[in-house]
């Protein structure tokens, strides 16, 4: 380990996937760098957030294809939830990982220093009592699960997504408070499990960042499936029972249920850091960055859920790999936050990169904006594993595609070629001669850009 008191080119305060990315390849640029974590590093998206929640959510895919089988001609009988054994897997995949990223970290030779680290000056780092400077510092302190006023979380009727995952045994009745990603994840994950689950949610529509198509199919699907849902309708109170929790909703109307899961989104965790002290600027409790992550004092950068914008582990883990570079000179391209895919892994998986239909005609004027809906209806690897939904684009008339949104099974495994047609403005023409292979589902991304480019093949123009 480098003497802390010799000072460090970069100090990173957080070892989650922004700040343990910007730490690698820091490293890589031969940057002498320190990084601070309080926990295990890989943060809230290793251990607590995205790897074993689409693990719960690959178990629960599992179950639904064990107990469905029927329909392919392989008959399952007394199909059952081993939750401890969920459980073991689970977390095996999660401990495989977070070794994988030990032996990263020590190959890079970053120093690591364990403890709760606080901003005491624009250029220094104190973690329990000892000084750590820096050319750069670099605030990567993540976030937690936000819960509403006078809503109090017990951790066991009353639980967020951290406590959910460490479950041992599936609620017979859930109420989730919250339609968006992970309010919707652990519905979709619950109901395949065997959860009698009912999401409750203030806006208009579940996922209501999406594309107002792309939540219509959700709400479709989880109709069919039995996911009860209440949208337009806010939280009152919520009240322990002998069984579990009493819900109320606007209007009076109460639901039962074993435990209510509150999945209101996530606050950014910089209180008490010092960040305000040392004339960082904040604003409700989010630090104000500009376009290469940094903030208004020199030298000090932010990155991942504490800026205020969209709170994903991969925007975290570019802006880190931006800011190493920035830092060392290499002049990165900044990040164009719509040209980050999003996937809500529920069944179906909803995926998006771009713009939706309202903000590219808000953006464009609703004249020069036109779109096409392929439904996979006409797409053979769809029909094979029986998934419904779609495939829409949202393109500028002679112009490029600004925005494709997905809604079916797999759906999170086609946004890698979504994201370049975005990224490199492609036209629709530009996609349509391009062969995608046959069967899979990638096909109908080849067809509808073969539609929207006026020459369509397996669809209706």
């Amino acid at each position: 380990m480098s003497d802390p008191n010799a000072g460090y080119d970069v100090v990173i305060l957080g070892g989650g996937s922004g700040g343990y990315a910007c730490a690698l390849r820091a490293a890589q640029l031969d940057l002498n760098v320190a990084i601070i974590e309080k926990d295990k590093m890989g943060g809230t998206c290793l251990h607590r957030g995205c790897i074993p929640t689409k693990a719960l959510l690959h178990a629960a895919e599992v179950a639904d294809s064990a107990r469905d089988g029927e329909q392919f001609g392989v008959k399952t009988t007394g199909v059952s939830i081993d939750m401890a054994g969920v459980n073991t897997y689970k977390d095996g995949v999660v401990a495989k990982m977070y070794k994988g990223l030990q032996g990263l970290m020590k190959a890079a030779k970053v120093t690591q220093i364990e403890g709760t680290g606080k901003l005491v000056a624009p250029n220094t780092v104190e973690v329990d009592g000892q000084r750590i400077t820096g050319r750069n510092i670099v605030l990567a302190t993540g976030s937690y699960s936000k819960s509403l006023p006078g809503l109090e979380v017990d951790g066991t009727r009353v639980i967020t997504s951290e406590h959910a995952l460490a479950l041992d045994h599936v609620p017979s009745s859930a109420v989730v408070l919250g339609g968006g990603v992970i309010g919707v994840e652990f519905a979709s994950a619950w109901k395949s499990l065997g959860t009698d689950v009912t999401i409750v949610e203030a806006l208009p529509r579940l996922v209501a960042a999406e594309d107002a198509d792309s939540s219509k199919m959700l709400e479709r699907a989880f109709r069919k499936r039995g996911i009860k849902f209440k949208t337009g309708t806010p939280f009152e109170s919520v009240k322990p029972t002998d069984s579990g929790v009493t819900v109320t909703v606007k209007g009076g109307e109460t639901i039962e249920a074993e435990v209510l899961l509150v999945a209101v989104g996530r606050g950014p965790v910089t209180s008490g850091m010092g960040y305000e002290e040392q004339g960082v600027k904040m604003e409700r409790g989010f630090v104000i960055t500009d376009d290469y992550a940094q903030t208004n004092l020199p030298n000090v950068y932010a990155i991942g859920d504490i800026d205020g914008r969209i709170q994903l582990a991969h925007r975290g883990f570019g802006q880190g790999i931006l800011v190493a570079e920035h830092i060392a000179g290499l002049n990165p391209r900044p990040i164009d936050t719509d040209g980050i895919p999003r996937v809500t892994y529920s069944e179906p998986q909803v995926a998006s990169v771009g713009l939706n239909e309202d903000v590219a005609r808000e953006r464009y004027g609703s004249e020069a904006v036109e779109t096409y809906n392929y439904p996979l209806g006409g797409n053979g690897k769809s029909n094979i594993i029986k998934t419904t939904g779609f495939v829409k684009l949202v393109g500028v008339k002679d112009g490029p595609v600004v925005g494709v949104h997905m809604v079916g099974s797999n759906m999170g495994e086609l946004i890698g070629e979504a994201q370049l047609i975005y990224n490199w403005e492609a036209f629709p023409s530009d996609v349509a001669q391009l062969i995608h292979m046959h069967p899979t589902q990638n096909e109908a991304l080849g067809e509808a850009h073969l539609a929207l480019a006026g020459k369509p093949l397996h669809a209706h123009a």
